[in-house]
């Protein structure tokens, strides 16, 4: 029964209660028991108090909401709203998983006490995230691509049908993200972006261009920068990548090539997630088109932010998926980093693991966030502004929202209709 029945059966019983005798009282209160399924003791309690009206408007007067305390202080929330911001403003899930990591640095950085301490790590996920809520934002952006299909060497590179070997970290995504602005045409910066499958480890490189040699040379780098052998490479199907040099040396070093589907984006879920998470979520969508500008993306690329987002930053990982009904319900494991992953799988190069196991000890992840932003803002000030897009701001609230949520639908669907006009013009 909902409660507002239960409401207009409790004020049609009230009258009736109070002046019936005690022989007819206790057959009401057997009634109201039975119907609402109250416990008895309430019901004496509901029935023998003041009228409804009564008690609400005294409520309302005396200005008490009929809410539960409050267990974590405001001072607590404030300093969570730090870590949050400097962790990339992550969900809670991941917020929950990586305070005890960061512990020792909060320590420095705020007054802990002892009981501020002890609500730090008791603070559930579901919990910050209902207290995080009103601070949270979004950014209304529209895309931008720039990938020609490879076709010269599409029979010679087999199709990935089946998933890859997920208990053994090497089997790595690979693509590139385009950093063209509102101009495809000419020369300007692309981040080649590899992610591994099972670790969820990140190296990325920009390069000018995307010509083979400068896409090969970014992969040579980086496969010295994870601290596991390569063992496979999947990619989609442009010709960055699909090209005889680079087919060539994954047959000399024995690394599985594979490609997706054409047209097929769930093929490289793993590295289409990445590429948001770690290049267009940070570098947004200007154009940079000079070799100062991909220097300086690179060295960025090459030290804070790899050591930030594999060493400090938890990521969940996807274990089922499964249809309810009309929905569809998902369990993702315990958020661990990704430096903690390879530790687990036991597969790493134990020299590299124990020198990234001391940089983790030592370097402090406040720092590298405000190293990192103050590089992003260096970065951007490099750009080709006159062809890159202008900024749309984050979405206010209230009714305001609304209509910017409508009008940012309306301009990608927009975007799509031309870019589609465009390739089959």
């Amino acid at each position: 029964m909902e409660i507002k029945f239960k409401m207009e059966y409790f004020k049609s019983i009230y009258d009736r209660y109070q002046h019936a005798s005690r022989p007819l009282k206790e057959k009401i209160l057997d009634e109201f028991c039975k119907v609402c399924k109250y416990h008895r003791k309430y019901a004496i309690h509901k029935l023998n108090g003041p009228p409804l009206e009564d008690r609400c408007q005294a409520l309302r007067l005396a200005g008490i909401k009929r809410r539960r305390p409050k267990i974590y202080s405001q001072q607590a929330i404030n300093i969570l709203m730090k870590v949050w911001e400097a962790a990339g403003y992550v969900c809670g899930v991941r917020l929950k998983a990586l305070l005890p990591l960061w512990l020792p640095w909060i320590e420095k950085h705020f007054c802990l006490t002892p009981e501020l301490k002890k609500q730090l790590l008791k603070i559930s996920a579901r919990q910050i995230d209902r207290r995080l809520k009103p601070y949270k934002f979004k950014d209304k952006k529209c895309l931008y691509g720039g990938t020609k299909p490879g076709s010269l060497l599409k029979h010679h590179i087999p199709i990935k049908t089946n998933h890859w070997d997920v208990k053994t970290p090497g089997f790595t995504e690979v693509d590139t993200v385009s950093h063209s602005g509102n101009n495809a045409d000419g020369l300007f910066a692309y981040s080649v972006n590899q992610t591994d499958i099972l670790t969820g480890w990140v190296e990325t490189r920009a390069v000018l261009g995307k010509g083979e040699n400068g896409i090969i040379a970014s992969l040579e780098e980086m496969e010295g920068d994870f601290p596991f052998s390569i063992l496979g490479i999947d990619s989609d199907n442009g010709s960055e990548f699909i090209n005889h040099p680079l087919y060539k040396r994954c047959q000399q070093k024995n690394i599985q090539f594979t490609r997706g589907r054409p047209y097929k984006k769930d093929d490289n879920a793993h590295i289409e997630q990445k590429n948001w998470t770690h290049v267009r979520k940070l570098m947004g969508w200007n154009r940079y088109d000079t070799l100062t500008s991909v220097n300086a993306m690179n060295d960025l690329y090459k030290n804070e932010l790899r050591l930030f987002m594999n060493l400090f930053l938890p990521s969940m990982k996807l274990i089922v998926k499964e249809r309810v009904g009309s929905r569809r319900k998902r369990k993702y494991d315990d958020p661990k980093t990704p430096l903690d992953r390879v530790i687990e799988s036991d597969k790493g190069q134990p020299h590299k693991i124990e020198q990234l196991k001391t940089l983790r000890k030592q370097l402090d992840p406040f720092r590298l966030s405000a190293a990192i932003e103050k590089k992003l803002e260096a970065i951007a000030k490099k750009a080709n502004h006159r062809q890159s897009p202008k900024s749309i701001p984050a979405a206010e609230t209230g009714q305001n929202s609304e209509l910017n949520c409508i009008e940012a639908s309306v301009m990608r669907e927009i975007s799509q209709i031309l870019s589609l006009e465009v390739q089959y013009a």
